[in-house]
């Protein structure tokens, strides 16, 4: 007769240590965060192909990024922009957190970086290519080039990381999830650091077609700067956009001992699928409900402990109705109290990379005490009645913020941080 065991873990505090991010609004955090106080658009006419006869015309495209500056020529020439993109994020992040990783230790940092798609110029090109010269052209290279683990594994080699090294894929919920299972990690002991987040290049004419032959995305082509308006009623579908946001997690004791600077505390975490559609979220807010009620559970808040969501808010007719409808029904009368705002209205829709700079958004609105507005909301939807910190940004006392993301897939994904209370759990508590 075999005998289960259990074993009781007593889970650690998990702190944001180090933010790196490139976007459409900046190729680090600072130039982010002010462009996101000014409500400036990083989204524009598509400048890297030939949209005369495309059906996706705009896009939030990466301005000014020179590769060179974080890799050397031989591995910029090898690795696919989605690359690029994640190890700028995970450099900058680990300058940011003061973090030097050393050989002996190395088993105890890990990173968990995820894609949507993953190599997707790379695909483009030799898409392009074979269909040129045929299959000869396709390079050796050509699988690990474009598998969505690949960025994972350059950053875990460049930095001499040698813990968990994982790539979660969920669609647009891949950031989220993937710092939030890198807050896992750090809880059960499995590690002491994680860099974690995710990255996203998907600004080539074949992916933007697939999604304009959705109908996803955005038809205003006349004016792109205004063309991202989650939660008006004249939205009309998300506009993509291309980067990375990474963060560098600790255990609190880990960061305590060695002195890090702590932006906030990761306080939650929730996670649930749809079951419903492939690609359209459930229709009474279901899936969503029980991410944000699993999240608040895990970070034994009630409703009324939250100050900011930085909601998923897409611009897509469906999603932000639905998504405001999940709000209200997890939070009740405490949600016409809420600051909810999509910062995709200026960085268009990151897909796989969204996530993670939407969460770098939510620490710095309570280190900062800033939120970042919700721009182009003119007109008000009955169906979207919130307050959603319309075009200017407001500054607020922001003690514990609520960052959502939903994916194809029907999969979903909240996270909850806050301001670090050293005391917040009382005496006797293990870190």
């Amino acid at each position: 007769m075999v005998t289960l065991t259990t074993r009781t873990v007593a889970l650690r505090r998990v702190v944001v240590t180090g933010m790196g991010t490139v976007n459409p609004l900046g190729n680090d955090v600072a130039t982010s965060w002010t462009a996101l106080m000014k409500g400036v658009s990083g989204i524009d006419h598509l400048t890297r192909y030939d949209i005369t006869d495309h059906p996706v015309k705009i896009g939030g495209q990466v301005k000014g990024f020179d590769p060179l500056t974080v890799m050397d020529r031989k591995n910029v020439r090898r690795w696919d922009p989605v690359v690029h993109f994640a190890v700028a994020a995970a450099l900058q992040a680990v300058e940011n957190a003061g973090l030097k990783i050393d050989p002996a230790k190395a088993f105890r940092t890990g990173t968990l970086i995820g894609s949507g798609m993953g190599g997707m110029t790379t695909i483009q090109s030799t898409v392009d290519a074979v269909a040129r010269g045929g299959l000869r052209k396709v390079s050796p290279l050509f699988i690990p080039q474009v598998i969505p683990n690949t960025p994972a594994g350059v950053v875990s080699m460049l930095l001499g990381t040698k813990g968990p090294n994982v790539c979660i894929s969920t669609a647009c919920a891949t950031g989220t999830h993937s710092i939030g299972e890198a807050y896992r990690t750090l809880q059960l002991g499995e590690a002491d650091v994680m860099i974690a987040g995710g990255a996203e290049a998907p600004l080539v004419p074949m992916a933007m077609a697939g999604f304009g032959a959705m109908r996803a995305t955005s038809r205003r082509a006349d004016d792109p700067t205004r063309a991202s308006r989650p939660f008006d009623a004249n939205r009309d579908g998300f506009v993509g956009g291309e980067g990375a946001g990474i963060v560098v997690l600790e255990s609190l004791e880990h960061a305590l001992e060695r002195g890090a600077p702590i932006h906030a505390e990761v306080l939650g975490y929730g996670k649930s699928a749809d079951a419903f559609h492939i690609t359209a979220p459930a229709e009474d807010g279901g899936g969503a409900c029980l991410a944000m009620s699993s999240a608040l559970a895990d970070a034994d808040l009630g409703v009324a402990d939250v100050d900011y969501i930085n909601a998923h808010g897409t611009s897509t007719i469906f999603n932000d109705a639905i998504e405001t409808l999940a709000i209200r029904s997890v939070f009740g009368e405490h949600a016409d109290r809420l600051a909810v705002s999509s910062t995709k209205s200026m960085t268009g829709h990151m897909l796989g990379a969204a996530g993670g700079f939407e969460t770098i958004v939510a620490v710095l609105a309570i280190r900062e005490g800033w939120i970042p507005p919700t721009t182009n909301y003119e007109t008000p939807d009955p169906a979207c009645d919130l307050d959603y910190v319309p075009n200017e940004a407001r500054r607020a006392d922001v003690r514990v913020a609520l960052n959502n993301s939903f994916g194809f897939g029907g999969t979903n994904a909240t996270l909850i941080v806050g301001a670090y209370e050293g005391d917040r759990y009382g005496e006797g508590h293990s870190l």
